[in-house]
């Protein structure tokens, strides 16, 4: 059941944003500070929720880490008490949640919905900028043990890549997919206790992953949650910008395994600022994918954040990665003029 809706009001930077998203990749593109990551990390808490049983209220403090574990804090910095609201729809399955900037306890917020929200059970997984599989030995006992400054997704990819191998021969869609990545990786992954390992086929030998390339790290961990089954048909993928630490020529790889992941079910959401990013997915797309694109900005009166939403990047208007590649592409012919 993949999210159709994603609506805030007076949340972190949004005062009032209502979103449409497609059933299956959705790309967010906008300046720094226009929301991008609060979008995905909000809908992330609601599905995540639906499997492990938590609350919504501490699984958005887990997640967004506000200063003193206050959800108040979450609340638009406006004058006066004002109240929040998030809403995620699932099909015909909408979340309601609200809270103001005087709550304090979780007795304190607002929630609607939640009975079948949580009898429709999601698998979710959030892929976060930065790598963690290196760091993985210890990290996990120590999260739950200690109070450490972490953001739950951290904790939260470890488990998933933990999850040990389904029974049973991979679909078809599985095998197809873990190829791509086996030839790019030019070999597997493997797990010794908490160490992530990879084997290569060329040289027949096993490289620990605190020496591996932080970009093949993303790429390996993709391929462990394609083989123990995170990543399925019905399960939704939330990816803070994908590019970070790859060699341009690798997003090739990675966008035709999005829209493979995409044909098989599942359900993307991706922040970028990467044109290449952005081309390659032009290019690529093929008529029957469905992917759209959505922009982020500030209204030049009110200061707010809006939207615009296009199955087309190029009718995105404004949109600040091509603006940007546009103005250089005018300063180079401008000095080639000179």
């Amino acid at each position: 059941m993949s999210i159709s809706r994603i609506k805030f009001e007076n949340f972190t930077t949004f005062k009032e944003l209502e979103i449409q998203s497609s059933p299956g990749i959705n790309i967010f593109i906008g300046e720094n500070g226009t929301g991008k990551t609060h979008i995905l990390k909000a809908a992330y808490a609601a599905c995540d929720i639906s499997k492990s049983g938590e609350t919504f209220a501490r699984k958005l403090k887990s997640v967004f880490m506000p200063s003193g574990n206050q959800l108040g804090r979450l609340v638009s910095r406006q004058v006066g008490t004002q109240s929040a609201n998030i809403e995620i729809t699932r099909s015909s399955q909408t979340l309601q949640f609200s809270f103001s900037t005087r709550t304090e306890t979780e007795n304190a917020t607002k929630i609607n919905g939640l009975e079948k929200w949580m009898a429709n059970r999601v698998e979710s997984v959030y892929i976060p900028v930065k790598e963690m599989l290196a760091n993985a030995p210890g990290f996990r006992s120590l999260y739950n043990s200690r109070e450490v400054h972490f953001e739950e997704i951290y904790a939260d990819i470890l488990d998933r890549a933990y999850i040990p191998p389904k029974k049973g021969a991979a679909t078809v869609d599985r095998r197809n997919l873990m190829s791509i990545l086996e030839q790019v990786l030019e070999g597997k992954v493997e797990i010794h206790g908490e160490e992530f390992f990879h084997k290569s086929k060329r040289q027949n030998a096993s490289l620990e992953f605190s020496l591996l390339a932080e970009g093949m790290r993303k790429l390996g961990l993709l391929w462990i949650l394609i083989q123990n089954g995170s990543l399925l048909n019905g399960s939704i993928l939330f990816w803070d910008e994908p590019e970070a630490n790859l060699n341009p020529k690798i997003m090739k790889t990675v966008v035709e395994l999005l829209l493979e992941l995409q044909r098989a079910g599942v359900q993307v959401f991706i922040a970028t600022h990467d044109y290449v990013t952005l081309k390659t997915f032009d290019l690529q797309t093929e008529k029957s994918d469905q992917v759209l694109y959505h922009a982020l900005y500030r209204d030049e009166k009110t200061r707010e954040i809006q939207i615009q939403s296009s199955d087309s990047y190029l009718q995105l208007d404004p949109n600040c990665i091509l603006d940007t590649f546009g103005e250089l592409y005018d300063q180079d012919i401008a000095r080639a003029l000179q």
